[in-house]
């Protein structure tokens, strides 16, 4: 045994054993769940962590965000999608370096592990960064490489890159012993035209992978898709073939009963961005008739710049609040229903089938939180503390694949202080004269 946990508290997907206070970990997999007495050896074990007054649960999965943009943390704020995005992002993304995406990526990992995110989907630029980023940290991720490069200037250029798609997929899917997963990037239906769309979808099937895009985020896409093709974004798309293959679609907020329903058959993982969508106007996401569908809808951050932060706990408690509320009724988005849609539906989604749930047999990706505060006090629920009551700062350890990535809030993998030197650097070069 090399990790055992012993004292603990279960709580989230795979907790069924309402008695159980043990975990074993062996060669990167849970290999025991119950009682400790008698039945696991201290002396077996390389390691023996006290989970007294700790929740354990299965890591968090970010299923949607744009790492490295930490480097844009608060900036731009205030302002409706399409102004944000064309006149303050896009012109300063010009700008990035690779040596700026690492930096940036190291920074959001740092976050996401500190704040108990152990698998996360990125969708961003100069992509080789961030996998190189993903790699030394050990953390787990799905990552998409656009096979088109938009640059932009008096207008929009458009510059295939689909051989570096290509290039992209063999070299890192699959690397990182199985923790990184190579999905292609479709940034939208509104950058992409037709032809585009039906191309990607076909580079997709030939590389036997899937899809991340944003799609349906505001009114203004809904009525300009209209416009421009006759049918909504997601109906395109699902022309197209984009949704021939495993896809993460991002936000989906303004969603016709035809748009749910062609998610709904073609087995599309919805990520709903609850902040984002709140700070950008775009509105509120129909999640509980998405469910009701019984379409995969998983949680994302979005990125640093349209949230401000990562903190996928934060993420739950929006999400469990906005929908009550929006629909005046408590019963919706129970906090049991919240904190699978963070963990193993959201693992799913990734593409990591064999973990997000505390279960024999399934890759130990476990964070342990710690209950012994006055806003955690007294515990007497622990799924309902976890999405109403938990602050990210409560996360104590984080292991991903029965690794030690954090062990009392100290990073294993990380220089935290360097992290924060050098993406200060990178941020003050890239926002001078915006």
């Amino acid at each position: 045994m090399d990790i055992l946990i012993k004292n603990v508290t279960l709580a989230g997907p795979g907790s069924e054993k309402s008695d159980a206070d043990t975990i074993g970990i062996d060669r990167g997999r849970i290999a025991y769940v119950g009682k400790y007495e008698g039945k696991i050896r201290e002396n077996g074990a390389d390691k023996v962590i006290d989970g007294r007054n700790m929740i354990a649960m299965p890591g968090l999965a970010n299923c949607h965000t744009h790492c490295a943009m930490t480097l844009f943390r608060n900036y731009a704020n205030d302002l409706a999608l399409e102004e944000w995005l064309f006149t303050k992002i896009f012109p300063v993304e010009q700008k990035l370096t690779y040596d700026d995406v690492y930096w940036g990526t190291m920074l959001g990992i740092a976050e996401m592990i500190k704040s108990g995110t152990t698998s996360f989907a990125d969708m961003y630029l100069i992509m080789d960064a961030v996998a190189q980023a993903v790699s030394e940290t050990g953390i787990r991720a799905n990552l998409s490489v656009s096979p088109l490069r938009f640059e932009t200037g008096n207008e929009m250029k458009v510059i295939d890159e689909s051989d570096i798609c290509v290039r992209y997929h063999r070299d890192w899917h699959n690397s990182s012993d199985g923790k990184i997963k190579v999905y292609l990037e479709v940034h939208s239906a509104y950058l992409f035209n037709e032809q585009q769309l039906k191309d990607a979808a076909m580079l997709a099937k030939q590389l036997n992978t899937g899809i991340q895009i944003h799609i349906l985020e505001t009114v203004t896409e809904r009525r300009e898709s209209i416009e421009r093709y006759g049918m909504s974004s997601a109906e395109i798309c699902h022309k197209c073939g984009i949704f021939d293959v495993p896809t993460i679609a991002a936000h989906c907020v303004h969603l016709s009963e035809t748009d749910m329903e062609i998610f709904r058959e073609k087995g599309v993982s919805i990520a709903h961005n609850p902040t984002s969508n709140l700070k950008l106007g775009s509105g509120i996401a129909n999640v509980k008739e998405l469910l009701d569908r019984n379409i995969n809808v998983v949680i994302g951050t979005d990125g640093a710049a349209s949230n401000n932060n990562l903190n996928m706990f934060e993420e739950m408690h929006i999400a469990a609040l906005i929908h009550k509320g929006n629909l005046m009724d408590p019963r919706v988005m129970d906090a049991h229903t919240v904190l699978n849609m963070a963990t193993a539906s959201g693992y799913r989604a990734l593409g990591f089938d064999d973990a997000g749930s505390i279960k024999e047999g399934m890759k130990a990706d476990i964070i342990l939180v710690n209950t012994d505060s006055v806003h955690m006090w007294p515990l007497n629920d622990p799924a309902a503390a976890l999405v109403y009551s938990v602050q990210g700062s409560d996360v104590d350890t984080v292991i991903v694949e029965g690794k030690i990535l954090m062990e009392n809030r100290e990073l294993k993998t990380i220089d935290e202080e360097k992290v924060k030197f050098e993406a200060k650097r990178c941020a003050e070069r890239l926002l001078e004269g915006m």
